[in-house]
């Protein structure tokens, strides 16, 4: 592990290492894999993985293979942290925070008595440090809605494996949990796809989680989902 904090900035601002990101995310991977998975050379891939190392991004593990032959190098994620950051004329400050159930539940966020205007500038300053004490409520309530989230993803991803067992069904899952809905050509490029492949997997996928799939545009349909909440064949008639 590094002694400094990684700097996820610099790692998070090259796009290869942003794709290997996200596989990485869905499931442990090996290098082979993850070359096969975005477009550029081995070489590069294997640069890429190694910076991340190095920051402590990643952390990589021998494991044998399911048939005879040597063993694989795997690569996975080692942090758990959500980043914020605000970047604007006057004002640039981030902060990693490590994410944990053990935060705020519940806060009030309330800065309807904080005024617009000011008489002076002992008021501004006393404004912008209420505001940001609200701000700090709202970050500790990020912290434990992001732990929970990585928390049902895990469940999410191992029931998936466990009850269906389709890779790259719990991919399309994974990643329009996260997105909102995709495109079937942005699904194609980034699970490296044929679009009529994607559109298959996700009418296979839609058995089991309801899907809206319309106009080349995949989401969630949560209004079957509520109706068929707890059965397993949701997108079934």
């Amino acid at each position: 592990m590094p002694e400094t904090e990684p700097d996820v900035f610099y790692i998070l601002g090259n796009k290869v290492r942003r794709d290997l990101l996200s596989h990485l995310t869905c499931t442990e991977c090996y290098f082979s894999f993850l070359s096969n998975k975005v477009s550029v050379s081995s070489t590069a891939v294997a640069k890429h993985l190694k910076i991340m190392e190095r920051e402590g991004i990643l952390k990589s593990y021998e494991r044998e293979g399911p048939f005879l032959g040597p063993a694989r190098k795997y690569y996975e994620i080692n942090t758990a942290k959500t980043y914020v950051v605000t970047l604007t004329p006057n004002l640039f400050w981030y902060r990693g925070l490590e994410l944990s159930n053990d935060g705020l539940k519940k806060a009030s966020i309330d800065i309807s008595g904080i005024p617009e205007k000011h008489e002076g500038l002992l008021d501004e300053v006393q404004s912008f440090l209420l505001l940001t004490k609200e701000l700090e409520k709202v970050l500790e309530l990020l912290r434990t809605i992001e732990s929970r989230r990585n928390e049902l993803m895990r469940e999410i991803k191992e029931r998936y494996l466990r009850e269906i067992g389709d890779m790259t069904q719990l991919a399309i899952l994974h990643y329009i949990l996260l997105t909102g809905g995709a495109t079937v050509d942005e699904l194609s490029d980034r699970l490296n796809l044929k679009e009529r492949e994607v559109l298959v997997k996700a009418q296979e996928l839609d058995r089991f989680v309801p899907l809206r799939i319309k106009e080349n545009f995949i989401e969630i349909d949560e209004e079957r989902l509520k109706q068929n909440g707890g059965d397993t064949n949701a997108g079934e008639d």
